[in-house]
């Protein structure tokens, strides 16, 4: 699956200022968060990623689905060669 122009989602109600990205570095203290509009900002392509990852099961087809899942920011990608076909919503 291939997901293009991830920079213009839109979340709805209170999402991008109340919704919490959270990661841990493994270091005791080593935990940060960013917000929904900090992410969009920074790392378009992560918000679609971890929603979908969250999705998916938590085991060992979970991963290889996740390893499936291409997502860029702009409308271009490397992925001409396969003829992707497109789906509109």
């Amino acid at each position: 699956m291939i997901v293009v122009n991830a920079e213009k989602i839109r979340l709805t109600g209170n999402k991008l200022d109340g919704k919490i990205y959270y990661r841990h570095s493994g270091y005791p203290g080593g935990i940060k968060g960013m917000t929904a509009r900090e992410m969009l900002e920074r790392k378009p392509e992560q918000v679609i990623r971890t929603a979908v990852k969250g999705m998916l099961p938590k085991n060992r087809l979970g991963s290889k689905m996740i390893t499936k899942l291409k997502v860029y920011a702009g409308p271009d990608h490397p992925h001409r060669a396969q003829l992707p076909e497109k789906m509109e919503l």
